[in-house]
């Protein structure tokens, strides 16, 4: 039995508020070994986690496999868990050329971008497949934004081709109970609204907008979220790892180096932290549960002691005081939700 809270989307899926984000397994930043990935993924399970994130996209497939293994040993009724589609996957026809992308590993496929109905219908029926379970839970529109899609033409291209052809199939699974909700996988800010105009969304995972050093997303997604019933799970709680390294030499934030001003608010961020004893990753991952509309944050991880470390910082004691000295000193919104 797991202790870890669980928060309910609308649907009546209920996730646990600390959750696992398999992109790392796709071997994003590093190379995983297959028994580092299983060994990770059960100390998640030992840990209590029973929400697991994962996509086709994540090292070309590798990620659900990995994943799919380790699940497949579970009972089916205690864990939830969310792929994605917008992409579909095809085997490399030449290695020698093989472009990996920003991956480190992964498996030799392509992908192309596709959220047409049977685009969408062929993405779910092969990460099926790949993970080598009957079921998914929940299903998400993945990197509908500007982050992969850097024109407004290209953009509303792929959002029209989502909202004439590509919901109907997401509409479907949902009502005949093959997926028991639908959501995004987000990167930015800015496309959230259109999309929740467009079409009925239960949940939305947000990979960057709201952290210890980001809270944008309180002006106008947040709130429109909270009209329409959209819940949040956090992505990267840790800003790319900036909020886990600490202001180092080549830290990453928003998946690329961190700039000096990112560097110099991390330091000062940290330097409170200290004051009350808080490591900072510690505050990195509880800060956003503070937000009634968060129901989960999935931190990756690549070996049982990242597990291990996440779940001390979970469940490290924090001060109110602390989040009232970062408000002070301007470090967070006035307005921004604590635990």
């Amino acid at each position: 039995m797991s202790s870890i809270p669980k928060r309910s989307l609308r649907t009546g899926v209920e996730l646990s508020t600390l959750g696992f984000g398999g992109a790392p397994l796709g071997e994003l930043f590093d190379p995983v070994s297959e028994t580092e990935a299983q060994e990770t993924l059960q100390a998640a399970w030992d840990a209590g986690i029973r929400y697991y994130d994962t996509a086709p996209f994540y090292g070309y497939g590798k990620s659900e496999h990995r994943l799919g293994h380790f699940l497949r040993q579970q009972e089916r009724k205690d864990f939830i868990l969310s792929s994605k589609v917008g992409r579909v996957l095809t085997a490399t026809r030449d290695l020698d050329s093989f472009d990996k992308g920003g991956w480190i590993g992964g498996l030799p496929f392509d992908y192309r971008f596709d959220y047409s109905y049977d685009g969408i219908m062929r993405s779910w029926e092969d990460s099926l497949q790949r993970l080598g379970l009957s079921s998914i839970d929940v299903l998400l529109i993945h990197d509908l934004d500007s982050f992969f899609h850097d024109s407004e033409q290209r953009f509303s291209a792929h959002l029209n081709q989502l909202i004439t052809s590509g919901w109907r199939a997401l509409d479907e699974l949902r009502s005949q109970g093959l997926i028991k909700a639908v959501g995004t996988g987000l990167n930015r800010m800015g496309a959230l609204p259109r999309l929740i105009d467009a079409v009925d969304l239960d949940l939305s995972i947000v990979a960057m907008p709201y952290t210890l050093l980001d809270q944008e997303v309180l002006e106008e997604e947040f709130p429109l979220c909270e009209e329409h019933g959209v819940r949040i799970v956090i992505g990267a709680v840790f800003a790319s790892g900036i909020l886990v390294s600490g202001p180092t030499e080549g830290a990453r934030y928003a998946y690329d180096t961190a700039s000096p001003e990112i560097l110099d608010k991390t330091r000062r961020i940290q330097e409170v932290c200290q004051r009350h004893d808080v490591p900072l990753p510690a505050a990195a991952m509880q800060f956003p549960l503070g937000h009634p509309l968060v129901s989960a944050i999935i931190p990756g991880a690549m070996e049982p002691s990242h597990i291990q470390t996440n779940a001390k910082w979970f469940q490290h004691e924090i001060p109110a005081d602390m989040w009232a000295e970062l408000k002070t000193e301007g470090l967070l919104r006035e307005d921004a939700p604590t635990p």
